[in-house]
């Protein structure tokens, strides 16, 4: 076969796979959904996000009221510091620091605490949007659904046509399946 015959079968093949894969392409459609939006709109969504931010802002007020103990109690050894023995001041400074640290550590508990809340909320409304994708990408003949992300989060969709979009009718579903 001489270079002329070879590039000819090779433009050939090129164009016959193109064709066939334009005509996959036809049949293989794409959705995509925007979980956070699923989230925020969806009536157990939402549900959710207010639990989450009630237990935030509960762990939020022990922290602040804790906060204004140090800041009491630092302004009240500060005013005693002059009138105090060395040994009285010294003891004073101790409770001050065994305080700090015990404030620190509630504040560092607090905060795993709450990101294991918000861990285990994202995993189990996760798996329920996946849920919900499935039941709307087989009703329309989607092959497959992918999640756009955000910028806080990893962004997998860079462009998609809004006609693609899934998202509101993911949270129509969502709510039927989790009323």
């Amino acid at each position: 076969m001489n270079c002329v015959t070879l590039a000819a079968a090779t433009g050939t093949a090129v164009m016959i796979l193109s064709q066939g894969a334009m005509g996959l392409a036809a049949e293989f459609r794409v959705g995509v959904i925007d979980q956070q939006v699923i989230m925020e709109k969806s009536t157990a969504g939402k549900r959710a996000l207010e639990g989450m931010k009630e237990f935030s802002a509960s762990r939020q007020k022990i922290i602040a009221a804790d906060d204004e103990a140090l800041k009491e109690l630092e302004k009240s050894l500060k005013a005693q510091e002059s009138g105090l023995s060395e040994t009285a001041r010294r003891e004073k400074q101790e409770q001050f620091r065994a305080k700090l640290d015990a404030y620190q550590r509630r504040l560092q508990d607090f905060n795993r605490e709450i990101q294991g809340k918000q861990k285990e909320l994202f995993e189990e409304y996760s798996k329920k949007i996946d849920q919900a994708a499935k039941v709307v990408a087989e009703k329309e003949g989607y092959a497959a659904v992918l999640d756009k992300g955000s910028e806080s989060t990893l962004r997998v969709v860079l462009y998609h046509r809004s006609t693609v979009d899934l998202t509101d009718q993911v949270v129509k579903e969502f709510d039927r399946q989790n009323k």
